[in-house]
């Protein structure tokens, strides 16, 4: 358990641990709801695990693709 402070504004800082764990960036939207006398703060970005396995899942068919020679090649452009 991590306990925060209210401050004048009403703002509370997310320890960098939890930030860490879930993934929380500047910028990122949380979605805020109440569950008793519970604040529950969660993250709106989809939860990602392996990203080579999340990538696949985008394209529904397999590809050939040679993301090595894809870029090998690219560094030979002018």
């Amino acid at each position: 358990m991590k306990k925060v402070r209210v401050t004048r504004k009403y703002q509370v800082t997310i320890p960098k641990e939890v930030r860490e764990l879930v993934g929380v960036r500047v910028g990122d939207e949380l979605k805020v709801t109440v569950e008793g006398n519970r604040i529950v703060l969660e993250s709106l970005k989809p939860v990602v695990g392996n990203p080579v396995d999340y990538l696949s899942s985008l394209s529904p068919k397999p590809s050939d693709l040679d993301a090595v020679k894809l870029v090998e090649e690219s560094w030979h452009e002018d």
